[in-house]
C-alpha cells in the first residue's frame, strides 16, 4: 500500500454492518464503503470498493460515480439500480466506485483531477486487491461518462486506463445543442449555466476568450490524442439530456486520431432507460476483450 495515501476506512462496526447487507442481499461483491483516497483543501474524498465474492479475474474498474455533476451516495445507488456491480463483480472484477466531488465544491477541470487522484491510488494499491495495474478500466455515464472520457485522453503514465467504456457523456461545451460559443458569445446572460462548469457557483471568467479556453479544457472530444485508450460508447437516440451529437462528435476525434473506438446507438434510449443493465452487460463483454491481452 502506498503510505503516502490517505488509505483508512469507516469503523469495523460499519464494515461489519456492510457485509451482513451484502449477505443478505446476495449479491456477487463486498461493498466496502467511504474508502477516503485523497484529501483536497480539507475535505476527504472517498470511494467505495467492491471486490467479487467468486474467483476474481485480476482486473480493475474504475466506475465514476457522478450524475448531473453531484456525487452523492445516490449516484452509487444508482449504479447499483442498473446492475453495474452485480455484472462486473460477477465476472470477477474489483470495481472501484470513485466519487469525485460536487459541483457545489468543485469544478469540472478539478473534478477531473480529483478522478485521477483516484486513479493513482487504485494502482498504487492494486497488490493489496490483487489485480493488474496496467488492465485498469474506467466507466460512468452522464457526468460520470463525461469525466470518465476526460480522464482517459489526458492521462499520463501514473493514470493511464487501458480502456474506456461510457453511456451517453457530454464532450464538446463548446457545441452543445447546435449552440456553438467562441469568444464572441461565451459572455452571454445565456451561458451562465455553463460558466459553473469552470467555476463552483458560477462566477465565470472575467472574458469570453477566457472562458472558452476554460471550456475547451474539459472537453474530451477537443483533447483527443492519439494516446488514448480504446472506446465503447453508448448512447441512446431519444436522450432529453445529452444529445446524442455529443458522442458522435467523441467518436469522430478518436476516429480521427487512429483511435478504436466504437458507438453503440440505442434506439429509443433516454437518459438512462428501463433495460440499461443489458448494455451494462454488452459493456462489460467488451472490457473483458479490451483487459484480457496482457
Amino acid at each position: 500500500m502506498n503510505t503516502r495515501s490517505i488509505s483508512f476506512v469507516l469503523p469495523l462496526l460499519v464494515t461489519v454492518a456492510t457485509l451482513a447487507h451484502n449477505a443478505t442481499a446476495d449479491v456477487p461483491y463486498v461493498q466496502t464503503k467511504n474508502v477516503v483516497f485523497a484529501e483536497v483543501d480539507g475535505v476527504g474524498l472517498v470511494m467505495d470498493v467492491f471486490t467479487p465474492t467468486g474467483k476474481s479475474n485480476a482486473l480493475g474498474m474504475v466506475d465514476v460515480a457522478s450524475g448531473a455533476f453531484y456525487s452523492d451516495r445516490g449516484k452509487i445507488n444508482d449504479h447499483m439500480r442498473a446492475r453495474v456491480y452485480d455484472i462486473f463483480c460477477g465476472r470477477g472484477y474489483t470495481v472501484f466506485a470513485v466519487r469525485p466531488g460536487s459541483i457545489t465544491k468543485f469544478s469540472l477541470a478539478e473534478m477531473a483531477d480529483n478522478l485521477k487522484q483516484g486513479v493513482r491510488w487504485v494502482k498504487a494499491n492494486a497488490e493489496q486487491y490483487k489485480i493488474d495495474p496496467n488492465r485498469l478500466g474506467i466507466t460512468g455515464g452522464s457526468a460520470g461518462g463525461h469525466l470518465a472520457s476526460l480522464v482517459a485522453v489526458t492521462a499520463d503514465d501514473n493514470t493511464a486506463v487501458k480502456a474506456a467504456g461510457v453511456f451517453f457523456p457530454p464532450t464538446d461545451f463548446l457545441d452543445y445543442r447546435g449552440q456553438k460559443i467562441d469568444a464572441s458569445t461565451a459572455d452571454g446572460p445565456q451561458l451562465e449555466r455553463v460558466k459553473r462548469f469552470v467555476s463552483p457557483g458560477g462566477v465565470g471568467p472575467a472574458s469570453g476568450s477566457e472562458l472558452v479556453a476554460k471550456l475547451t479544457q474539459i472537453s474530451p472530444a477537443l483533447l483527443v490524442t492519439s494516446k488514448a485508450p480504446p472506446f465503447l460508447i453508448i448512447h441512446g437516440d431519444a436522450d432529453p439530456m445529452v444529445p446524442l451529437q455529443q458522442s458522435e462528435k467523441l467518436l469522430a476525434a478518436l476516429k480521427s486520431a487512429g483511435v478504436p473506438a466504437e458507438l453503440i446507438i440505442k434506439k429509443g434510449g433516454g437518459h438512462p432507460w428501463p433495460t440499461i443493465h443489458e448494455e451494462v452487460a454488452i459493456m462489460a463483454d467488451w472490457f473483458d476483450k479490451q483487459l484480457d491481452n496482457k
